[in-house]
This record gives C-alpha cells, sequence and structure tokens, in this order.
C-alpha cells in the first residue's frame, strides 16, 4: 500500500513538471528543433571532405598521355650515314606516356588552401549562430506573449467574481426595493462580457501555446504552466553578441586569403618520372618504337599573378572595410536600441511604483461606491464603473510586471 502511494506520488511529481516550462528551456528545444540546426553537422562534413581533397595534393601524381603526329618537314641527313640505314626523321611520330609527378614545394599554395577551408567554414558556423540567436527573440516574445495573457486570465476571473458577488448583492437590493430588474441587467451584461473577454484571452492563449509548441518541436497542452523568469541586470557595455563573432570570422577569411596572394607568385618544386613507348624513341636515330624513362627534377616560377597582386590586395582591403563598417552599424543600432529598452524599463518601473497606489485607491473607490449604491444614493451603473476601472488598474499592474520581465531579458538578449 505505502509502496503505491509512493508511486503515485511520484507519477504526480513528474506530471506537475512536465506541466511547467521555463524560458531557458524553451530556447534550448526550439535551438534543437530549429531545421538548421542541422546544417552544422553537414558543415563539418564538408570541411573533413575538401580538407582531405586538399591533402591528397601532396600525393604523388599520376597522368597518362598520347600523341600522334604527322609533320610536313623534318630533319634529313645531307648524307648516308654507314650503317644507319635511314636518311633522316621520320615525319609521322607517336607516343604513349605515363608520367608521375612528386610535390615537394609548392609555394604553400596546400597549406593556405587548408587555412582557406577551416576559416570558411568557421565563419558559416557564426553565422549560422546568428541565425539561431534571432530565434531565440521569437522564443522570448512568444513566451512573455503567454505570461501576459495568463496575467490577464487571472485578473478576468477576479473580475467575474467580484461581479458575481455585486448581483447577489443587487438582486438581495431588488428584494428589498431600492434595486430594479434593470440594475440586475447591468450586472447580468457585464458578467456575460466578462466571459466573452475570457473566451477571447483563452483562444489567443492557445494560439501562443501552438506556436511555442511548434518552435520547441513539443507538444504543449493547454494545461501547461509556464514558470516566471526572475528579473535579470545587465551590463550595457559589455557585448557577446554572436554577430561580432560572425564578424571576427569574415575577417580572418580575408586574411588567410591575402595570406594566399603570395603563394601565387613563389616557386614551386618537384620531382618526376616518365615513362613512354613511341616512335621515334629518346635515340632519334633509330627509326622503330621502343621503350623509354625519363627521371628528374621540375622547378617552376610563374610571376603572372604580379600583375594583379596590387589590385587583388585592394580588394581584399576593401572587403575588410566593409566587414568593420558592417560591424560598427550592427553596434550602432543595438545601442540605439539598448537606450530605448532603457528608458522603457525605467517608465515601467516608474509606473510600477505607482501601481499599487492607484491599485488602493481605486479599491476604496470601489467600496465607497457600493455603500452608496446599499444606501440608495448611487446608480448600480456607476459602480460598476467603479469596478471596472479598479479592475484595470489590477490588469495594469500585472501588465507592467510581465513587460518589465519581458523588456529586461530582451535587454539581456541584445547584449547577450
Amino acid at each position: 500500500m505505502i509502496r503505491t502511494f509512493l508511486l503515485l506520488c511520484a507519477w504526480s511529481l513528474s506530471v506537475i513538471s512536465q506541466a511547467q516550462i521555463t524560458l531557458e528551456s524553451c530556447k534550448q528545444q526550439a535551438r534543437e528543433n530549429y531545421p538548421l540546426v542541422r546544417q552544422y553537422d553537414l558543415i563539418q562534413l564538408s570541411e573533413q571532405y575538401t580538407l582531405s581533397n586538399v591533402a591528397k595534393g601532396n600525393l604523388p601524381q599520376i597522368s597518362v598521355s598520347g600523341k600522334i603526329s604527322y609533320q610536313s618537314e623534318a630533319t634529313t641527313f645531307p648524307f648516308e650515314i654507314p650503317g644507319l640505314g635511314m636518311k633522316g626523321l621520320p615525319k609521322d611520330q607517336y607516343q604513349a606516356l605515363i608520367e608521375i609527378k612528386q610535390n615537394i614545394w609548392d609555394g604553400g599554395k596546400i597549406r593556405n588552401q587548408k587555412a582557406q577551408v577551416k576559416a570558411e567554414a568557421e565563419e558559416h558556423e557564426r553565422q549560422l549562430d546568428t541565425s539561431l540567436y534571432a530565434l531565440e527573440e521569437r522564443v522570448n516574445q512568444v513566451f512573455f506573449g503567454i505570461l501576459l495573457l495568463d496575467e490577464q486570465l487571472a485578473q478576468n476571473v477576479l473580475l467575474e467574481e467580484e461581479l458575481a458577488r455585486n448581483q447577489k448583492t443587487v438582486e438581495a437590493y431588488r428584494i428589498n426595493g431600492t434595486a430594479n430588474d434593470a440594475d440586475v441587467d447591468a450586472i447580468k451584461v457585464e458578467i456575460l462580457q466578462t466571459k466573452q473577454q475570457h473566451v477571447q484571452l483563452e483562444n489567443n492563449r492557445t494560439a501562443y501555446l501552438r506556436m511555442l509548441s511548434l518552435l520547441t518541436g513539443k507538444e504543449l497542452p493547454a494545461q501547461t504552466q509556464l514558470v516566471r523568469p526572475a528579473l535579470v541586470e545587465t551590463n550595457a557595455s559589455e557585448f557577446n553578441r554572436p554577430e561580432l563573432r560572425w564578424y571576427e570570422a569574415q575577417e580572418q577569411t580575408v586574411a588567410v586569403q591575402r595570406k594566399g596572394l603570395q603563394t601565387g607568385y613563389l616557386p614551386a618544386f618537384s620531382l618526376f618520372a616518365q615513362g613512354a613507348y613511341g616512335n621515334p624513341g629518346l635515340d632519334i636515330l633509330k627509326d622503330k618504337f621502343r621503350t623509354y624513362y625519363l627521371v628528374g627534377a621540375r622547378f617552376t616560377w610563374n610571376f603572372g599573378s604580379l600583375y594583379t597582386l596590387k589590385n587583388d590586395r585592394k580588394n581584399l582591403d576593401n572587403r575588410i572595410q566593409q566587414i568593420r563598417n558592417e560591424r560598427d552599424l550592427f553596434l550602432f543600432n543595438t545601442h540605439l536600441q539598448l537606450a530605448e529598452e532603457d528608458g522603457t524599463i525605467q517608465s515601467l518601473r516608474q509606473q510600477m511604483k505607482e501601481d499599487e497606489e492607484i491599485i488602493r485607491l481605486r479599491e476604496n473607490i470601489r467600496r465607497s461606491a457600493q455603500a452608496k449604491v446599499a444606501n440608495g444614493t448611487m446608480s448600480v451603473s456607476d459602480m460598476l464603473k467603479e469596478i471596472t476601472a479598479e479592475n484595470l488598474a489590477r490588469q495594469a499592474k500585472a501588465v507592467h510586471e510581465v513587460q518589465l520581465l519581458m523588456h529586461l531579458h530582451q535587454r539581456k538578449h541584445l547584449t547577450n
């Protein structure tokens, strides 16, 4: 029996914990559910494959070629050479060749290609970070939207309960002759309108909860409760946005490209071995098909890239300036948003200081109105206006509290 009771308690706690979700858990689930997150694995695979291909440039390179040619003239001998049996070189020539080339030094081209592959992969990952960071802002908006609706629903229930109590009171007044049917009907109208508002708020909450479910990839039942996050304070001078790391990665990519320019005008060294079959062979005085081979070292130095080197560097310098201008513009806009958030937060805090006093005064006015209705010196309609005004004051306080939380977290989002 005790074991069954404990199991039921454990199951109940599990259900309660599943029915409550936090802002951070929503962000994490949204990040895992977002289709773009799979790009990280694809970028890493692409980097591995490309680096592997680049590294193969240091392996021996094998090539096969063939040639058949006929030339209009060929070298002839002005005299006959005894024992040679030919008067000159043949006009038709044949050659089948296989060459193996081993790179010794390529001027740093392969090393620079590897660095560029890594830099571009890093840049793409940091760009993905910015996209996923924007997703968190959408989660914030939906999450706090639900919290705001929850507060409005709670105030709606309190208003409905207050109106129901007043309905009973006015019905008693009608029996005593101090109120009439129209007074009771006025309260009933207010109750019906409050119920309509409740249905509308519930529908809005269902829609927002559905949006949050789509973002997180988790099915969220209607009874799901959101845990109100704590107040957060951030330092405006500290920025840790993923966009800044993306700009740094872009600059690093350009730096690697700039360093790669010098590989275009550096010399290259390699070893080679050639095996061939053809006519004529290496001994051109023998007019027959023969096999032969060549081994040696090769040195190449191409100066063609020097013609465009200056402009290539200027283009890359311009690209660096563009990246820095984009970063400065981003920081400028972010500081503007922070200033706007700071103003909103300060205004909300000032309003919240006055909310309690407004509610206290509205509560006194409502009680006074109820007493006047009991004494027959105020109409029920005027009393309903005071009840509504008190409810609006309570709603404003609840809305201000959620808005303050939302703007504080938005400020944190701006600075990360």
